[in-house]
Protein backbone atom coordinates (compact mmCIF):
# COMPACT_ATOMS: atom_id res chain seq x y z
CA UNK A 1 0.00 0.00 0.00
CA UNK A 2 1.45 3.33 -1.11
CA UNK A 3 -0.80 6.18 0.08
CA UNK A 4 -1.20 9.31 -2.02
CA UNK A 5 0.74 12.04 -0.22
CA UNK A 6 -1.96 14.57 -1.16
CA UNK A 7 -4.56 12.44 0.61
CA UNK A 8 -2.40 12.51 3.72
CA UNK A 9 -1.88 16.26 3.40
CA UNK A 10 -5.62 16.86 3.20
CA UNK A 11 -5.95 15.68 6.81
CA UNK A 12 -3.35 17.91 8.44
CA UNK A 13 -5.18 20.93 9.89
CA UNK A 14 -8.09 23.35 9.79
CA UNK A 15 -5.88 26.31 8.88
CA UNK A 16 -5.54 25.45 5.19
CA UNK A 17 -8.18 23.00 4.02
CA UNK A 18 -6.44 20.94 1.34
CA UNK A 19 -8.51 18.98 -1.15
CA UNK A 20 -8.24 15.17 -1.13
CA UNK A 21 -7.65 13.68 -4.61
CA UNK A 22 -10.92 11.72 -4.59
CA UNK A 23 -12.87 14.93 -3.94
CA UNK A 24 -10.99 16.77 -6.69
CA UNK A 25 -11.98 14.01 -9.10
CA UNK A 26 -15.63 14.15 -8.04
CA UNK A 27 -15.62 17.82 -8.99
CA UNK A 28 -13.84 17.13 -12.28
CA UNK A 29 -16.47 14.51 -13.07
CA UNK A 30 -19.01 17.35 -13.36
CA UNK A 31 -17.29 18.62 -16.51
CA UNK A 32 -18.15 17.40 -20.04
CA UNK A 33 -16.01 14.45 -21.13
CA UNK A 34 -15.08 16.10 -24.44
CA UNK A 35 -12.93 18.63 -22.60
CA UNK A 36 -10.33 15.95 -21.97
CA UNK A 37 -10.06 15.25 -25.71
CA UNK A 38 -9.61 18.89 -26.72
CA UNK A 39 -5.98 20.01 -26.97
CA UNK A 40 -7.04 23.67 -26.86
CA UNK A 41 -8.95 23.52 -23.58
CA UNK A 42 -7.45 25.70 -20.84
CA UNK A 43 -7.83 25.08 -17.10
CA UNK A 44 -7.14 27.44 -14.20
CA UNK A 45 -6.90 26.81 -10.47
CA UNK A 46 -6.74 30.36 -9.06
CA UNK A 47 -6.20 29.16 -5.47
CA UNK A 48 -3.69 26.36 -5.82
CA UNK A 49 -2.61 24.80 -2.53
CA UNK A 50 -1.38 21.24 -3.04
CA UNK A 51 -1.73 21.25 -6.83
CA UNK A 52 -4.15 18.34 -6.67
CA UNK A 53 -6.63 19.80 -9.19
CA UNK A 54 -3.84 20.55 -11.67
CA UNK A 55 -2.34 17.10 -11.26
CA UNK A 56 -5.66 15.28 -11.76
CA UNK A 57 -6.47 17.46 -14.80
CA UNK A 58 -3.11 16.54 -16.30
CA UNK A 59 -3.83 12.83 -15.82
CA UNK A 60 -7.12 13.10 -17.68
CA UNK A 61 -5.64 15.11 -20.53
CA UNK A 62 -2.77 12.65 -20.89
CA UNK A 63 -5.34 9.92 -21.56
CA UNK A 64 -7.72 12.03 -23.63
CA UNK A 65 -5.06 13.38 -26.01
CA UNK A 66 -3.12 10.17 -26.50
CA UNK A 67 -4.38 9.57 -30.05
CA UNK A 68 -3.90 13.19 -31.11
CA UNK A 69 -0.38 13.52 -29.64
CA UNK A 70 0.99 9.95 -29.53
CA UNK A 71 4.48 10.86 -28.31
CA UNK A 72 4.31 10.94 -24.51
CA UNK A 73 6.91 13.68 -23.96
CA UNK A 74 5.41 15.87 -26.67
CA UNK A 75 2.00 15.37 -25.04
CA UNK A 76 3.36 16.33 -21.61
CA UNK A 77 5.03 19.42 -23.02
CA UNK A 78 1.88 20.53 -24.81
CA UNK A 79 -0.48 19.97 -21.88
CA UNK A 80 1.73 21.56 -19.24
CA UNK A 81 2.79 24.51 -21.39
CA UNK A 82 -0.56 25.34 -23.03
CA UNK A 83 -3.47 23.93 -21.03
CA UNK A 84 -2.90 23.97 -17.26
CA UNK A 85 -2.48 27.12 -15.16
CA UNK A 86 -2.51 27.94 -11.46
CA UNK A 87 -2.21 30.83 -9.03
CA UNK A 88 -0.77 29.70 -5.71
CA UNK A 89 -2.03 31.22 -2.45
CA UNK A 90 1.37 31.28 -0.69
CA UNK A 91 4.99 30.79 -1.65
CA UNK A 92 4.98 27.42 0.09
CA UNK A 93 1.92 26.19 -1.79
CA UNK A 94 3.45 27.38 -5.06
CA UNK A 95 6.41 25.05 -4.45
CA UNK A 96 4.11 22.23 -3.39
CA UNK A 97 1.85 22.70 -6.41
CA UNK A 98 4.78 22.66 -8.83
CA UNK A 99 6.13 19.56 -7.15
CA UNK A 100 2.74 17.86 -7.58
CA UNK A 101 2.37 18.84 -11.25
CA UNK A 102 5.88 19.11 -12.64
CA UNK A 103 7.52 16.64 -10.21
CA UNK A 104 9.88 19.50 -9.37
CA UNK A 105 9.51 22.61 -7.22
CA UNK A 106 10.88 24.59 -10.18
CA UNK A 107 9.19 24.28 -13.57
CA UNK A 108 12.50 24.41 -15.45
CA UNK A 109 14.46 22.32 -12.95
CA UNK A 110 16.53 19.26 -13.66
CA UNK A 111 13.76 16.87 -12.61
CA UNK A 112 10.78 18.69 -14.17
CA UNK A 113 8.86 16.40 -16.50
CA UNK A 114 8.04 19.34 -18.79
CA UNK A 115 10.90 20.37 -21.07
CA UNK A 116 9.59 23.67 -22.44
CA UNK A 117 9.59 26.11 -19.49
CA UNK A 118 12.32 28.72 -19.35
CA UNK A 119 11.54 30.01 -15.83
CA UNK A 120 11.10 28.55 -12.34
CA UNK A 121 7.39 29.30 -11.92
CA UNK A 122 6.13 27.83 -15.17
CA UNK A 123 2.36 28.17 -15.31
CA UNK A 124 1.95 28.08 -11.51
CA UNK A 125 2.58 31.63 -10.45
CA UNK A 126 2.87 33.40 -7.10
CA UNK A 127 3.42 37.04 -6.20
CA UNK A 128 3.87 38.18 -2.61
CA UNK A 129 1.43 41.09 -2.68
CA UNK A 130 0.54 43.70 -0.08
CA UNK A 131 -2.98 44.60 0.96
CA UNK A 132 -4.43 47.89 -0.27
CA UNK A 133 -5.49 49.74 2.86
CA UNK A 134 -8.43 52.12 3.07
CA UNK A 135 -9.77 53.27 6.46
CA UNK A 136 -8.04 50.41 8.23
CA UNK A 137 -9.29 47.66 5.91
CA UNK A 138 -8.06 46.11 2.68
CA UNK A 139 -10.34 47.30 -0.09
CA UNK A 140 -10.13 43.93 -1.83
CA UNK A 141 -10.53 41.35 0.94
CA UNK A 142 -11.54 43.31 4.04
CA UNK A 143 -8.45 42.30 6.06
CA UNK A 144 -7.86 44.28 9.25
CA UNK A 145 -4.81 46.54 8.80
CA UNK A 146 -3.86 46.16 12.44
CA UNK A 147 -3.44 42.40 11.99
CA UNK A 148 -2.18 42.09 8.41
CA UNK A 149 0.05 45.12 7.76
CA UNK A 150 3.18 43.00 8.12
CA UNK A 151 6.85 43.11 7.35
CA UNK A 152 8.07 41.56 4.12
CA UNK A 153 9.31 38.36 5.77
CA UNK A 154 5.82 37.42 7.02
CA UNK A 155 2.93 35.95 5.02
CA UNK A 156 0.37 38.67 4.30
CA UNK A 157 -2.47 36.48 2.95
CA UNK A 158 -3.07 39.06 0.22
CA UNK A 159 -4.25 36.45 -2.26
CA UNK A 160 -3.20 37.39 -5.77
CA UNK A 161 -6.38 36.36 -7.58
CA UNK A 162 -8.69 38.68 -5.62
CA UNK A 163 -6.29 41.56 -4.96
CA UNK A 164 -6.81 43.13 -8.34
CA UNK A 165 -9.64 44.80 -10.20
CA UNK A 166 -8.44 43.19 -13.45
CA UNK A 167 -7.95 39.45 -12.92
CA UNK A 168 -7.75 38.88 -16.67
CA UNK A 169 -4.32 40.56 -16.65
CA UNK A 170 -2.80 37.89 -14.40
CA UNK A 171 -2.36 35.62 -17.44
CA UNK A 172 -2.30 38.36 -20.12
CA UNK A 173 -6.00 38.21 -21.08
CA UNK A 174 -5.97 34.44 -21.59
CA UNK A 175 -9.41 32.86 -21.95
CA UNK A 176 -10.08 29.87 -19.72
CA UNK A 177 -12.59 27.12 -20.40
CA UNK A 178 -12.61 25.83 -16.83
CA UNK A 179 -11.89 27.48 -13.48
CA UNK A 180 -11.78 25.08 -10.57
CA UNK A 181 -10.57 25.27 -6.99
CA UNK A 182 -10.95 25.23 -3.23
CA UNK A 183 -10.52 28.85 -2.11
CA UNK A 184 -9.48 30.07 1.36
CA UNK A 185 -12.66 30.21 3.39
CA UNK A 186 -12.07 33.07 5.80
CA UNK A 187 -9.57 35.48 7.28
CA UNK A 188 -9.21 35.97 11.01
CA UNK A 189 -10.37 39.42 12.06
CA UNK A 190 -8.36 39.48 15.26
CA UNK A 191 -10.48 37.14 17.37
CA UNK A 192 -9.91 33.69 15.94
CA UNK A 193 -11.80 31.79 13.27
CA UNK A 194 -15.29 32.10 14.71
CA UNK A 195 -17.73 34.97 14.40
CA UNK A 196 -14.81 37.40 14.13
CA UNK A 197 -13.58 35.83 10.88
CA UNK A 198 -14.21 37.62 7.59
CA UNK A 199 -15.58 35.29 4.86
CA UNK A 200 -13.41 35.19 1.74
CA UNK A 201 -14.54 32.32 -0.47
CA UNK A 202 -17.32 34.25 -2.21
CA UNK A 203 -14.81 36.82 -3.46
CA UNK A 204 -12.97 34.12 -5.42
CA UNK A 205 -16.21 32.95 -7.03
CA UNK A 206 -17.18 36.49 -8.01
CA UNK A 207 -13.69 37.16 -9.36
CA UNK A 208 -13.70 33.91 -11.36
CA UNK A 209 -16.99 34.89 -13.04
CA UNK A 210 -15.34 38.09 -14.28
CA UNK A 211 -13.09 35.90 -16.46
CA UNK A 212 -16.19 34.42 -18.12
CA UNK A 213 -15.06 30.78 -18.23
CA UNK A 214 -17.30 28.19 -19.83
CA UNK A 215 -17.40 26.23 -16.57
CA UNK A 216 -16.75 27.16 -12.95
CA UNK A 217 -16.67 24.72 -10.06
CA UNK A 218 -15.48 25.37 -6.51
CA UNK A 219 -15.96 23.77 -3.12
CA UNK A 220 -16.89 26.21 -0.36
CA UNK A 221 -18.66 26.38 3.02
CA UNK A 222 -22.44 26.09 2.76
CA UNK A 223 -22.98 29.09 5.05
CA UNK A 224 -23.83 31.24 2.03
CA UNK A 225 -27.18 29.43 1.75
CA UNK A 226 -28.71 31.76 4.33
CA UNK A 227 -26.31 34.70 4.00
CA UNK A 228 -25.07 36.40 7.13
CA UNK A 229 -21.87 38.29 7.77
CA UNK A 230 -20.78 39.75 4.44
CA UNK A 231 -22.69 37.12 2.46
CA UNK A 232 -26.23 38.45 1.91
CA UNK A 233 -25.50 40.04 -1.46
CA UNK A 234 -23.54 36.98 -2.60
CA UNK A 235 -26.39 34.67 -1.52
CA UNK A 236 -28.89 36.66 -3.57
CA UNK A 237 -26.53 36.66 -6.54
CA UNK A 238 -26.09 32.89 -6.41
CA UNK A 239 -29.75 32.05 -5.84
CA UNK A 240 -30.82 34.15 -8.82
CA UNK A 241 -28.19 32.72 -11.20
CA UNK A 242 -29.82 30.00 -13.30
CA UNK A 243 -26.43 29.03 -14.76
CA UNK A 244 -25.70 27.06 -11.58
CA UNK A 245 -26.71 23.64 -12.88
CA UNK A 246 -25.54 21.38 -10.04
CA UNK A 247 -24.99 21.67 -6.30
CA UNK A 248 -23.57 18.81 -4.26
CA UNK A 249 -24.41 19.52 -0.63
CA UNK A 250 -22.65 17.88 2.34
CA UNK A 251 -24.31 18.41 5.72
CA UNK A 252 -21.18 17.15 7.47
CA UNK A 253 -17.93 18.60 6.10
CA UNK A 254 -15.92 15.60 7.33
CA UNK A 255 -17.47 13.61 4.48
CA UNK A 256 -15.29 15.75 2.18
CA UNK A 257 -12.44 16.74 4.50
CA UNK A 258 -11.76 13.98 7.04
CA UNK A 259 -11.03 15.38 10.48
CA UNK A 260 -11.95 18.95 9.56
CA UNK A 261 -15.07 20.52 11.08
CA UNK A 262 -16.68 23.32 9.06
CA UNK A 263 -19.88 24.57 10.67
CA UNK A 264 -22.86 24.23 8.35
CA UNK A 265 -21.16 21.77 6.02
CA UNK A 266 -19.77 22.38 2.53
CA UNK A 267 -20.89 22.24 -1.06
CA UNK A 268 -19.42 22.22 -4.52
CA UNK A 269 -21.25 23.46 -7.60
CA UNK A 270 -21.10 23.58 -11.38
CA UNK A 271 -21.69 26.94 -13.09
CA UNK A 272 -22.28 26.55 -16.84
CA UNK A 273 -21.96 29.86 -18.68
CA UNK A 274 -23.87 28.90 -21.81
CA UNK A 275 -26.67 26.78 -20.34
CA UNK A 276 -29.46 27.87 -18.03
CA UNK A 277 -32.19 25.97 -16.26
CA UNK A 278 -33.08 24.20 -13.05
CA UNK A 279 -30.35 23.10 -10.67
CA UNK A 280 -29.73 19.44 -9.84
CA UNK A 281 -29.36 19.40 -6.05
CA UNK A 282 -27.76 16.29 -4.56
CA UNK A 283 -27.69 15.94 -0.77
CA UNK A 284 -25.24 13.73 1.13
CA UNK A 285 -24.90 12.48 4.69
CA UNK A 286 -22.26 10.03 5.89
CA UNK A 287 -20.99 9.83 2.29
CA UNK A 288 -24.36 8.49 1.15
CA UNK A 289 -26.65 10.27 -1.31
CA UNK A 290 -29.86 11.23 0.50
CA UNK A 291 -31.68 12.62 -2.51
CA UNK A 292 -31.26 14.22 -5.93
CA UNK A 293 -33.85 16.66 -7.29
CA UNK A 294 -33.87 19.21 -10.09
CA UNK A 295 -35.40 22.42 -8.77
CA UNK A 296 -35.03 26.21 -8.60
CA UNK A 297 -32.34 27.45 -6.25
CA UNK A 298 -34.75 30.02 -4.87
CA UNK A 299 -38.17 28.72 -3.91
CA UNK A 300 -41.22 30.97 -3.75
CA UNK A 301 -41.67 32.73 -0.40
CA UNK A 302 -38.07 31.98 0.56
CA UNK A 303 -35.05 34.24 0.75
CA UNK A 304 -32.55 31.44 1.44
CA UNK A 305 -31.49 28.21 -0.23
CA UNK A 306 -33.38 25.22 1.16
CA UNK A 307 -30.67 22.58 1.35
CA UNK A 308 -32.97 19.59 1.98
CA UNK A 309 -34.96 18.55 -1.06
CA UNK A 310 -37.50 16.81 1.18
CA UNK A 311 -38.22 20.09 2.99
CA UNK A 312 -39.67 21.82 -0.07
CA UNK A 313 -43.03 20.05 0.07
CA UNK A 314 -43.27 20.50 3.85
CA UNK A 315 -42.77 24.26 3.50
CA UNK A 316 -45.40 24.43 0.77
CA UNK A 317 -47.95 22.73 3.04
CA UNK A 318 -47.24 25.22 5.82
CA UNK A 319 -47.41 28.23 3.51
CA UNK A 320 -50.91 27.35 2.30
CA UNK A 321 -52.31 28.45 5.69
CA UNK A 322 -50.79 31.94 5.30
CA UNK A 323 -49.89 32.16 8.99
CA UNK A 324 -47.69 34.91 10.41
CA UNK A 325 -44.11 33.97 11.26
CA UNK A 326 -42.86 34.19 14.84
CA UNK A 327 -39.83 36.10 13.49
CA UNK A 328 -41.87 39.29 13.85
CA UNK A 329 -41.91 38.77 17.63
CA UNK A 330 -38.26 37.79 18.08
CA UNK A 331 -35.94 40.47 19.46
CA UNK A 332 -32.73 41.55 17.83
CA UNK A 333 -29.41 40.61 19.42
CA UNK A 334 -28.50 42.27 22.72
CA UNK A 335 -32.13 43.15 23.61
CA UNK A 336 -31.16 45.07 26.76
CA UNK A 337 -27.77 46.36 25.61
CA UNK A 338 -25.97 44.22 28.21
CA UNK A 339 -22.72 42.53 27.14
CA UNK A 340 -22.34 38.78 27.64
CA UNK A 341 -19.30 39.36 29.88
CA UNK A 342 -21.12 41.88 32.10
CA UNK A 343 -19.70 41.52 35.62
CA UNK A 344 -21.31 44.25 37.76
CA UNK A 345 -24.19 42.01 38.83
CA UNK A 346 -24.85 40.94 42.42
CA UNK A 347 -25.63 37.44 43.60
CA UNK A 348 -28.32 38.59 46.06
CA UNK A 349 -31.39 40.68 45.27
CA UNK A 350 -31.63 44.07 47.03
CA UNK A 351 -33.40 47.42 46.70
CA UNK A 352 -30.44 48.70 44.69
CA UNK A 353 -30.21 45.55 42.55
CA UNK A 354 -33.84 44.40 42.11
CA UNK A 355 -33.79 43.12 38.51
CA UNK A 356 -33.06 39.44 37.85
CA UNK A 357 -30.27 38.99 35.28
CA UNK A 358 -30.04 35.87 33.14
CA UNK A 359 -26.49 35.31 31.94
CA UNK A 360 -24.33 32.41 30.83
CA UNK A 361 -22.74 30.56 33.73
CA UNK A 362 -24.33 32.27 36.74
CA UNK A 363 -27.47 34.36 37.09
CA UNK A 364 -27.62 37.40 39.34
CA UNK A 365 -29.27 40.75 39.97
CA UNK A 366 -28.71 44.11 38.35
CA UNK A 367 -29.49 47.78 38.91
CA UNK A 368 -32.10 49.23 36.57
CA UNK A 369 -29.73 52.06 35.60
CA UNK A 370 -27.42 49.46 34.01
CA UNK A 371 -30.11 48.50 31.49
CA UNK A 372 -29.35 50.35 28.26
CA UNK A 373 -32.55 49.59 26.30
CA UNK A 374 -35.51 47.21 26.09
CA UNK A 375 -37.61 48.82 28.84
CA UNK A 376 -40.73 47.50 27.12
CA UNK A 377 -39.68 43.92 27.93
CA UNK A 378 -38.73 44.27 31.61
CA UNK A 379 -42.20 43.89 33.13
CA UNK A 380 -43.30 41.20 30.67
CA UNK A 381 -43.18 37.43 30.86
CA UNK A 382 -40.60 36.43 28.22
CA UNK A 383 -39.37 33.22 26.68
CA UNK A 384 -35.65 33.59 26.01
CA UNK A 385 -33.16 31.35 24.26
CA UNK A 386 -29.43 31.35 23.66
CA UNK A 387 -28.50 33.02 20.36
CA UNK A 388 -25.59 30.56 20.09
CA UNK A 389 -27.59 27.41 19.64
CA UNK A 390 -26.54 23.81 19.35
CA UNK A 391 -23.60 23.83 16.96
CA UNK A 392 -23.13 20.13 16.34
CA UNK A 393 -22.68 19.06 12.72
CA UNK A 394 -23.76 15.46 13.27
CA UNK A 395 -27.41 14.51 12.82
CA UNK A 396 -29.79 14.13 14.50
CA UNK A 397 -29.14 17.04 16.84
CA UNK A 398 -30.98 19.64 18.86
CA UNK A 399 -30.45 22.70 16.58
CA UNK A 400 -31.17 25.33 19.28
CA UNK A 401 -30.68 25.66 23.00
CA UNK A 402 -33.30 25.07 25.67
CA UNK A 403 -35.81 27.95 26.06
CA UNK A 404 -36.27 29.61 29.45
CA UNK A 405 -39.03 31.69 31.03
CA UNK A 406 -37.73 35.12 32.01
CA UNK A 407 -40.21 36.45 34.55
CA UNK A 408 -41.36 40.07 35.01
CA UNK A 409 -38.66 42.29 36.47
CA UNK A 410 -35.94 40.31 34.71
CA UNK A 411 -33.50 40.93 31.86
CA UNK A 412 -30.71 39.00 30.13
CA UNK A 413 -27.28 39.57 28.62
CA UNK A 414 -26.63 39.37 24.88
CA UNK A 415 -26.16 35.62 25.36
CA UNK A 416 -29.93 35.42 24.93
CA UNK A 417 -32.54 36.77 22.56
CA UNK A 418 -36.25 37.11 23.34
CA UNK A 419 -38.46 34.79 21.31
CA UNK A 420 -41.79 36.24 22.46
CA UNK A 421 -43.53 37.99 25.36
CA UNK A 422 -46.69 36.72 27.07
CA UNK A 423 -49.45 37.82 29.42
CA UNK A 424 -49.50 34.56 31.38
CA UNK A 425 -47.16 31.81 32.51
CA UNK A 426 -49.52 29.25 30.97
CA UNK A 427 -49.09 30.79 27.51
CA UNK A 428 -45.33 30.91 27.98
CA UNK A 429 -45.23 27.23 28.92
CA UNK A 430 -47.38 26.36 25.90
CA UNK A 431 -44.96 28.28 23.70
CA UNK A 432 -42.05 26.32 25.18
CA UNK A 433 -43.88 23.11 24.33
CA UNK A 434 -43.95 24.37 20.73
CA UNK A 435 -40.27 25.31 20.69
CA UNK A 436 -39.43 21.85 22.04
CA UNK A 437 -41.09 20.03 19.12
CA UNK A 438 -39.06 18.54 16.33
CA UNK A 439 -41.35 20.39 13.90
CA UNK A 440 -40.34 23.81 15.26
CA UNK A 441 -36.64 23.03 15.34
CA UNK A 442 -36.71 21.45 11.87
CA UNK A 443 -38.02 24.71 10.43
CA UNK A 444 -35.25 26.58 12.25
CA UNK A 445 -32.64 24.19 10.86
CA UNK A 446 -33.56 25.12 7.29
CA UNK A 447 -31.94 28.51 7.84
CA UNK A 448 -29.61 27.94 10.78
CA UNK A 449 -26.43 26.43 9.33
CA UNK A 450 -23.96 27.95 11.78
CA UNK A 451 -23.83 27.89 15.56
CA UNK A 452 -25.30 31.38 15.76
CA UNK A 453 -29.10 31.37 16.07
CA UNK A 454 -29.99 34.96 15.21
CA UNK A 455 -33.49 36.35 14.74
CA UNK A 456 -33.54 35.46 11.06
CA UNK A 457 -33.40 31.68 11.63
CA UNK A 458 -37.01 31.69 12.88
CA UNK A 459 -38.44 33.05 9.61
CA UNK A 460 -40.12 29.79 8.52
CA UNK A 461 -41.79 29.10 11.91
CA UNK A 462 -45.53 29.93 11.99
CA UNK A 463 -47.33 31.31 15.04
CA UNK A 464 -49.74 28.97 16.84
CA UNK A 465 -52.52 29.47 19.37
CA UNK A 466 -50.68 29.48 22.68
CA UNK A 467 -53.76 28.99 24.77
CA UNK A 468 -53.02 25.29 24.20
CA UNK A 469 -49.89 23.18 24.37
CA UNK A 470 -48.29 21.64 21.28
CA UNK A 471 -46.84 18.30 20.32
CA UNK A 472 -45.37 17.00 17.10
CA UNK A 473 -48.41 14.80 16.62
CA UNK A 474 -50.79 17.79 16.72
CA UNK A 475 -48.58 19.80 14.38
CA UNK A 476 -48.11 16.95 11.90
CA UNK A 477 -51.88 16.47 11.76
CA UNK A 478 -52.53 20.21 11.36
CA UNK A 479 -50.15 20.58 8.40
CA UNK A 480 -50.70 17.17 6.81
CA UNK A 481 -47.12 15.96 7.32
CA UNK A 482 -46.90 12.41 5.97
CA UNK A 483 -45.31 9.48 7.82
CA UNK A 484 -42.41 9.54 5.36
CA UNK A 485 -41.87 13.25 6.03
CA UNK A 486 -42.05 12.66 9.77
CA UNK A 487 -39.32 10.02 9.50
CA UNK A 488 -37.19 12.48 7.54
CA UNK A 489 -37.60 15.13 10.25
CA UNK A 490 -36.70 12.53 12.90
CA UNK A 491 -33.44 11.74 11.09
CA UNK A 492 -32.39 15.39 11.44
CA UNK A 493 -33.82 16.44 14.80
CA UNK A 494 -33.51 14.64 18.10
CA UNK A 495 -35.80 15.13 21.12
CA UNK A 496 -35.17 18.32 23.10
CA UNK A 497 -32.80 17.77 26.00
CA UNK A 498 -33.29 19.33 29.40
CA UNK A 499 -29.91 21.09 29.34
CA UNK A 500 -28.16 23.11 26.71
CA UNK A 501 -25.39 21.48 24.73
CA UNK A 502 -22.03 22.93 25.64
Amino acid sequence: YNPDVLSCLANLSNDEVFTPPNLANQMLDLLPAELWRNKNTKFLDPVSKSGVFLREIAKRLMIGLETQIPDQQARINHIYQNQIFGVAITELTSLLSRRSLYCSKTANGKYSICETFDNEQGNIIFSNLKHTWHNGRCKFCGANQENYDREDALETYAYQFIHTENPEKIFKNMKFDVIIGNPPYQLSDGGGAGTSAVPLYHKFIQQAKKLKPKYLTMIVPARWYSGGKGLDEFRDEMLNDNRIREIHDYIDATDCFPGVQIKGGVCYFLWDRDNTGLCKVTSYNKNMIISTVERPLLEEQSHVFIRFNEAINILKKISTLNEESIVNNVSSRKPYGIDSNYSKFKKIKSDEYPIKLYRFGEDGFISKKEIVKGDEYIDKIKVIISKAGSGSDSFPHQIIGVPLISEPQSVSTETYIILRTFDSINEANNFISYVSTRFFRFLVSLIKNTQNASKNVYSFVPIQNFNESWTDEKLYKKYGITEEEQVFIDTLIRPMELQNEQ
